[in-house]
């Protein structure tokens, strides 16, 4: 398959002061983070707050400049890019916010917020055609296109959403990243988002950068899963293999804390309580970052900071990586 995204070695940090608390220092926000995906593939991160998997959206679709590594687009560095080339890359990938409430602008009709991208890129549908093309793309969502000219408060959370979602393809990109694109929604309208999203993927051959806190959601949606702990890959590999078979700690711990439907149910992941609170991004600890609230750590893990180790098709960043399946695991897709 074809590589349409790929990070090496992406870091971004941050120097961080405050004259109230006398505290400094710098937070790795993104450390030291590789991926690949693949045309018309789903890569699910997931991840606690605070893990950097906002961070990395940012980073991908060109928010944020990393302080060290290389992003490709199409096989192209995209930070290295400047002017029409970069305008040109911009088309390629778009980002899917997360918040539908505050990621449109109140004052702009949803056919306007949807035209938007249009405008600023003229060279991709002539004028004469663009509301057309507006229309096409809010059927395409499940939107009405006689309510284009209707505000976004007229709108539910879910309707605002595939607003979102029709304004990101306007451009006709090769890669969306969707950063928490239904954590702000009820549950029975994250299930129609999701599907939607599936959908336009068999329509469009659109790759996904899929990612969220919940578990049950990218299990659904993602080809292959990339687990993101201090703002580093702990663990990644085939969407069954992670949910079946999870060889990082923290990986199992969190499929041990998902909601599952029936809490009664008989086979179903023993629970697992993490010792203490995720430690200070301004004070690391020291070897494994996981350590502090690893049930399995050992001195080793005080002194050597595990690398991300490949073997066929995963990979994990653990010094004593687990070797059982998950009790009570379902396959993902």
């Amino acid at each position: 398959m074809t590589t349409v995204l790929r990070a090496s070695g992406v870091r971004r940090t941050y120097r961080i002061g405050s004259l109230l608390s006398g505290r400094h220092g710098i937070v790795h926000a993104v450390d030291g983070v590789d991926l690949e995906l693949h045309s018309g593939e789903t890569l699910g991160i997931v991840g606690e707050s605070g893990s950097g998997k906002s961070t990395l959206a940012q980073l991908l679709v060109g928010m944020e400049r990393p302080s060290a590594g290389r992003i490709e687009l199409l096989g192209e560095s995209l930070h290295t890019m400047r002017g029409r080339r970069l305008r040109r890359a911009r088309r390629d990938i778009q980002l899917v916010h997360q918040d539908p409430y505050t990621s449109l602008d109140p004052r702009m009709t949803i056919g306007a917020i949807v035209r938007e991208p249009l405008e600023i890129h003229p060279a991709v549908v002539p004028r004469g055609d663009r509301t057309k093309v507006v229309a096409e793309l809010l059927e395409m969502v499940g939107l009405n296109p006689d309510q284009s000219e209707r505000l976004p408060h007229q709108f539910s959370g879910g309707q605002r959403q595939r607003v979102g979602i029709a304004r990101a393809l306007a451009l006709r990109p090769k890669v969306l990243v969707c950063d928490e694109p239904v954590s702000a929604l009820d549950v029975s309208v994250q299930a129609q988002i999701v599907n939607l999203l599936e959908q336009l993927q068999r329509d469009l051959g659109i790759a996904y950068v899929f990612i969220a806190h919940d578990l049950a959601v990218v299990q659904h949606i993602a080809d292959r899963v990339a687990v993101m702990y201090f703002g580093r890959f702990v663990e990644e590999g085939d969407s069954v293999q992670v949910y079946d078979q999870p060889r990082h700690p923290y990986t199992k711990a969190l499929l041990a804390a998902a909601p599952v439907p029936d809490r009664s149910a008989r086979h179903r992941p023993p629970e697992i309580v993490l010792r203490g609170e995720p430690p200070s991004p301004l004070d690391p600890p020291s070897g494994c970052h996981f350590r502090t609230r690893c049930w399995l750590a050992e001195d080793r893990c005080a002194t050597d900071d595990p690398a991300l180790v490949h073997s066929d098709s995963s990979a994990v960043a653990c010094h004593f990586p687990l070797d059982e399946p998950l009790q009570g695991a379902t396959h993902a897709r």
